[in-house]
C-alpha cells in the first residue's frame, strides 16, 4: 500500500509540476489555456474557473497530462479570439510555452536537492571498508578503514568529501566519463594523508549497477566486524556465535572490518557448491574464544556463496551532512546539473551501444524504488522525487518527436528557414515519434519484469 501511494504521490506531483509550467507560461504569453489535465481517461473531478475559462481535471489514468489550449490546428477559432490561439502566438512564445514544462521540472529538482541540503541528512562518514580482491581500490593501495580527505577526477582541483554518499556518487559519474580519480586518505580524520589513483579509464562501464561499484572496489563505509542480530536455525547459531562478538580471526587471517568479513564467509564456499568449516576467533566480554563456523552454501545468480545467517558489521559512523540557505541552493543548482549531464550521457552510451539497454526502466521499477524511498523517511523521499523530475526535464527535452524537444526541433527549423514544418512532414515525424516512444516504453516494461523475476 505504501508503494502504491508514494508512486501516486510522485506522478502526481511531477505531472503537475511539469503541465504547470506549460500553463502558467502560456497565460503569461496570452494564450488561452481550455483544459490542464492531470491523467488521462475518464475524468474522476473536474472544476471550471470563472476567471479564465480553464477547465482543471484529474483523469483515471494517471501515467502523465496535459495542457490543451486554443488552436487553429485543432479546430474553428472564433475571429475575436484568434489572437489568443496557441498557434498565433510569435516563435518566442511558442518556444518559452514548450520549454517551460521540461524546465519546471528541473527547477523542483533544484527546490527539492536544495531542501535536503538545508534539512540535512544523516549519512555515513567517509571511511572506506576493505576493497573487494583485484578490484580498482585494492590494486590502488587502499587497506580499509583510511578516511577520504579529499578527491579530484583527473586535472580538477581536489573537493573535500562530506560523506560517503558524495564519495560513491563522484565515483559513478567518473567511472560513466572514463576518468581516473585521486583520493587524498588518511589514518584518522586530522592525520597527515596520502595520495592514491583509481584508474577508472580501465573499466568498461556498460551498467550502472552494485557490480560497478564492486569493481571499482568503493563498495560500503567501513564498519566493525561484529556479529548482529542471529536468524534462528542458522551456521550462527549452530556455531555458538551471540550477538556483539567481535571477529579477530578467520583462519589464519586477520580480520580487517564487517566487509572483509562478509566476504571471508562468501569464499566458504566452492565453485560447487561444497562448503568448508572456518575458525573464528571472537572477542566476547574481554574473553577470547574459537569457534568452528560452517557458513551453508546458498545460490546467487550462477554461482555459490556461503551464508551464516547473521548480520554482519556493526552501523557505520554518521554525520549530518547540511548546507546554509545560499550554499544549499548552490548545491541544488550543482546536483541538478550533474544528474542532467549523466542521464544524457547514459542515453547516449545505450544509443551507440557502450551502455546496456538495461539500464532503462519503467513504472514499475519507478513504483518499486518510489515505495522503498518512502518507507526509509522523508529525507529519502526527496531524493527520490528529485531524481525523477531531473530524468522527466531531460526526457522531455529530447529532441524527440511528440516530446517537447521535438516541438523545439520544429521551432528551430522554423527560426532558420522562416517557415514552420510543412502538416505532411509534421504528420510524419509525429507517428515516427511514437513509434520510437511506444518501442522504449515496451522495452522499459521488459527491462521491469525481467527485474522482479529476476
Amino acid at each position: 500500500m505504501v508503494t502504491v501511494l508514494a508512486f501516486l504521490a510522485a506522478l502526481g506531483l511531477l505531472i503537475a509540476v511539469h503541465e504547470y509550467g506549460h500553463y502558467r507560461v502560456a497565460v503569461a504569453c496570452g494564450v488561452k489555456v481550455l483544459r490542464f489535465s492531470i491523467g488521462f481517461g475518464k475524468p474522476l473531478w473536474r472544476w471550471q474557473s470563472a476567471r479564465g475559462g480553464t477547465e482543471f481535471v484529474i483523469g483515471a489514468l494517471p501515467l502523465g497530462g496535459y495542457v490543451r489550449m486554443l488552436d487553429e490546428r485543432e479546430g474553428p477559432v472564433a475571429p475575436e479570439e484568434r489572437h489568443r490561439a496557441f498557434n498565433a502566438q510569435p516563435l518566442r512564445s511558442r518556444v518559452a510555452i514548450v520549454a517551460a514544462g521540461p524546465l519546471a521540472n528541473l527547477l523542483l529538482a533544484v527546490a527539492l536537492y536544495a531542501a535536503v541540503s538545508w534539512i540535512g541528512v544523516q549519512e555515513p562518514r567517509p571511511v572506506l571498508s576493505s576493497p573487494p580482491p583485484a578490484s580498482l581500490a585494492e590494486r590502488a593501495g587502499v587497506r580499509g578503514g583510511e578516511w577520504v580527505v579529499a578527491m579530484a577526477q583527473e586535472a580538477q582541483s581536489p573537493q573535500v568529501v562530506e560523506s560517503f554518499e558524495t564519495l560513491r556518487w563522484q565515483l559513478t559519474r567518473a567511472a560513466l566519463s572514463q576518468q581516473d580519480v585521486r583520493l587524498w586518505l588518511a589514518d584518522g580524520p586530522d592525520q597527515a594523508g596520502r595520495e592514491v589513483t583509481l584508474r577508472l579509464s580501465e573499466l568498461s562501464v556498460r551498467d550502472a549497477d552494485a557490480t560497478l561499484l564492486q569493481r571499482i572496489g568503493i563498495v560500503a563505509p567501513w564498519s566493525a566486524p561484529v556479529v548482529g542480530e542471529i536468524l534462528p536455525g542458522g551456521a550462527a547459531e549452530a556455531a555458538g556465535l551471540r550477538r556483539a562478538d567481535v571477529v579477530l580471526r578467520v583462519d589464519d587471517q586477520v580480520v580487517v572490518d564487517g566487509q572483509h568479513l562478509r566476504t571471508l564467509i562468501r569464499e566458504a564456499v566452492t565453485a560447487q557448491g561444497e562448503a568448508r568449516t572456518q575458525r573464528w576467533e571472537v572477542e566476547r566480554d574481554g574473553r577470547r574464544l574459537v569457534l568452528d563456523v560452517s557458513p551453508r552454501p546458498e545460490r546467487v545468480g550462477d554461482a555459490w556463496v556461503g551464508r551464516v545467517g547473521a548480520y554482519i558489521g556493526a552501523p557505520p559512523e554518521m554525520v549530518t551532512v547540511s548546507a546554509g540557505v545560499f550554499e544549499g541552493l548552490w548545491k541544488g543548482v550543482v546536483r541538478t546539473w550533474e544528474v542532467s549531464v549523466l542521464s544524457l550521457r547514459m542515453m547516449y552510451r545505450m544509443l551507440v551501444g557502450e551502455a546496456s539497454l538495461k539500464n532503462l526502466s519503467g513504472p514499475l521499477t519507478i513504483a518499486d524504488y518510489a515505495g522503498q524511498s518512502a518507507s526509509m523517511g522523508l529525507t529519502s523521499y526527496i531524493l527520490f522525487l528529485a531524481l525523477i523530475s531531473v530524468s522527466l526535464g531531460v526526457l522531455n527535452l529530447l529532441p524527440l518527436p511528440v516530446l517537447d524537444g521535438g516541438h523545439l526541433m520544429y521551432y528551430l527549423w522554423e527560426a532558420v528557414t522562416g517557415r514552420p514544418v510543412s502538416d505532411v512532414w509534421m504528420d510524419r515525424l509525429q507517428r515516427g515519434g511514437m513509434v520510437v516512444l511506444l518501442g522504449l516504453m515496451s522495452l522499459a516494461m521488459f527491462n521491469d519484469v525481467a527485474r522482479l523475476l529476476g
